[in-house]
């Protein structure tokens, strides 16, 4: 199954749009969904299967607000440095990856506390 990360960012005009990414493959929607249909486009039918929880995007016990704001400052850098065909600094491209798979656990966790609740 393919694992799928649906963040929310700021386009070049600063308006909030979302990035789907899976792998080496990413797009850009004005929204989740927008995003999510163009990136299994590209993934293809055969490469594409989830289980599928839409979150808010709100800070809570899983990921807080200091970590959204990092990830969406170190997301903005990195799409700059992509425009300049140039890559990030090392350490903030650890960074960044750190926080990515942080809100990546983040999401497995609160798919995990949400069956939780749905089978008490």
């Amino acid at each position: 199954m393919t694992t799928v990360s649906i963040l929310p960012i700021s386009d070049s005009n600063g308006e909030k749009c979302y990035r789907a990414i899976a792998g080496n493959k990413h797009s850009v929607g004005k929204t989740a969904g927008q995003a999510l249909d163009a990136l299994t486009a590209q993934l293809g039918e055969m490469e594409f299967s989830a289980l599928l929880f839409i979150q808010s995007f709100h800070p809570d016990r899983f990921f807080s607000a200091e970590q959204q704001e990092r990830l969406s400052e170190l997301m903005s850098l990195w799409r700059l440095a992509r425009e300049r065909g140039q890559e990030l600094p090392a350490e903030q491209q650890i960074e960044l990856e750190k926080l990515v798979e942080a809100e990546l656990k983040a999401a497995t966790a609160r798919s995990a506390a949400l069956m939780q609740q749905k089978n008490s």
